[in-house]
């Protein structure tokens, strides 16, 4: 004859099927059958660890490539704010959980610093702004929410600048050499390298 279960253990038993089920959850289809016979989720997430978490090297290698990506992270022209700002942050989540964790100044200057041409004239005011030491990355994202459109209106206009430069531009063997012959055409049209 078993004995009655105390409110306390109760609790521990429905918390453990809901944590198993929320790691059931997150696993792809194919690997639920696998990781379903473990019995709670203690050892269930100790499992899951050990398959899909890698070893030391692996982690040290991870860790190398989302550095690299971050330090190099650029936005092209064509990339909506939503896009950059989500893109930039998922590679700051991947790395926290790696336990690198960016400064929010840092996080602050490397968005800045990869956003387009189009957007330089807000750039550099903000980087001369004193808050940006201590502004989140929420809210310059914010900030530079205001003035999207305004920027993505400027880039449509200058669009017919650029197909100008490239049709009347002298014939050569590269569009750089169309930029030599033409400076002025590329300072006032950012995106005309990148769509070489």
């Amino acid at each position: 004859m078993s004995t009655p279960a105390t409110a306390e253990e109760k609790t521990k038993k429905k918390n453990d099927v809901k944590a198993r089920g929320l790691l059931l959850m997150t696993l792809p289809n194919e690997h639920q059958l696998t990781f379903s016979q473990y019995p709670d989720a203690k050892s269930m997430f100790a499992a899951i660890e050990t398959i899909f978490g890698g070893n030391a090297t692996t982690k040290k290698t991870q860790k190398t490539l989302l550095k690299q990506q971050y330090e190099n992270f650029n936005a092209t022209s064509v990339e909506s704010l939503d896009s950059i700002i989500n893109r930039l942050q998922m590679i700051v989540s991947r790395l926290a959980i790696l336990g690198v964790i960016i400064a929010q100044e840092d996080l602050s200057l490397n968005f800045l610093s990869s956003l387009p041409l189009e957007w330089n004239t807000h750039v550099v005011v903000w980087m001369n702004k004193p808050e940006i030491e201590t502004m989140s990355i929420d809210d310059l994202y914010n900030n530079f929410k205001i003035v999207e459109q305004k920027i993505k209106k400027t880039v449509g206009t200058s669009g017919g600048i650029q197909n100008l430069a490239f049709m009347t531009a002298p014939s050569s063997s590269s569009t750089n050499d169309a930029n030599t012959a033409y400076p002025q055409v590329s300072a006032i049209s950012p995106s005309f390298n990148a769509a070489s």
